[in-house]
């Protein structure tokens, strides 16, 4: 019986810290279809009593709003299909294939992550300006095109398939691509799609970059046209809001349709890594 007890009593003080994290998003979301004059009410009119939302959200999507978007899905969706496949070879090569001095080169690429990524900016800068990739969509994903905690992660999916299958792929003829394609890859599928959805929230809401290697605002992310927008809307929060929950609608819909993979992938993760 107390063990029950207990379960409910945490169930409810979970309930309520989720609570508490989803609130903001909700005031966010009741905001952005207010007029301006009813986003501060006191007490919090968390259903509109006046609607504006074609009026805020109209005025958000006009200008150059949709380019940033659109700009944002493109490179998003490149910079994750590549950077899974390079971290999916890197994972392969580094649990599967048995080379001289592949721990020792694991464990330094895993040591180039202890280096805050601000200290390599310069180097990195210097790099894509010799290249001419500044100020374009293709050095940015190219900038993303590999990232060692998903190489980490993806090699721990890879432990967990039996060097069973990889032999029998070998007595069959299949080479180390193919082998990796058709045999290996197919069976951390959960994990793959766990990791891809991470990479393009990632990539989605990186600021960091684009900041730094674009400055034609034909080119910007949506990052940083929402931070262009707050400086030409910064004091209608009605407007603020509208643009904010634009900037994390695919963020939501990609996660809605990806949970049961990334409950999936985590649980595999947890039980073969």
């Amino acid at each position: 019986m107390k063990l029950n007890i207990s379960k409910i009593i945490w169930t409810i003080v979970m309930a309520l810290i989720g609570v508490l994290f989803i609130l903001p998003f909700l005031w966010m979301l009741s905001a952005s279809f207010k007029p301006e004059t009813d986003v501060f009410k006191f007490p919090i009119e968390w259903i509109p009593t006046h609607w504006n939302v074609i009026e805020n959200y109209k005025t958000v999507w006009s200008g150059q709003f949709v380019r940033y978007y659109w700009n944002s899905i493109y490179i998003t969706i490149a910079t994750t299909i590549i950077n899974v496949f390079v971290c999916s070879l890197a994972a392969y090569g580094f649990s599967k294939l048995r080379f001289r001095g592949r721990d020792t080169m694991f464990v330094l690429v895993l040591a180039l992550y202890m280096v805050p990524p601000q200290a390599s900016l310069v180097p990195q800068f210097l790099l894509f300006n010799w290249l001419h990739l500044i100020d374009t969509h293709i050095g940015l994903i190219l900038l993303n095109s590999f990232s060692i905690i998903g190489a980490f992660m993806l090699k721990q999916f890879f432990m967990g398939v039996s060097n069973e299958y990889i032999e029998s792929g070998k007595m069959d003829g299949a080479g180390y691509f193919r082998t990796f394609w058709q045999i290996a890859l197919p069976l951390i599928r959960p994990g793959v799609a766990t990791y891809a959805i991470l990479r393009f929230i990632w990539t989605w809401n990186d600021y960091q970059y684009p900041l730094i290697f674009l400055k034609s605002k034909d080119l910007f992310t949506i990052q940083l046209g929402i931070r262009l927008f707050g400086d030409q809307y910064g004091d209608v929060y009605s407007l603020m809001m509208a643009g904010a929950v634009s900037a994390i609608l695919p963020l939501l819909i990609i996660f809605a349709i990806g949970q049961k993979q990334v409950i999936e992938g985590i649980s595999l993760g947890g039980v073969k890594g």
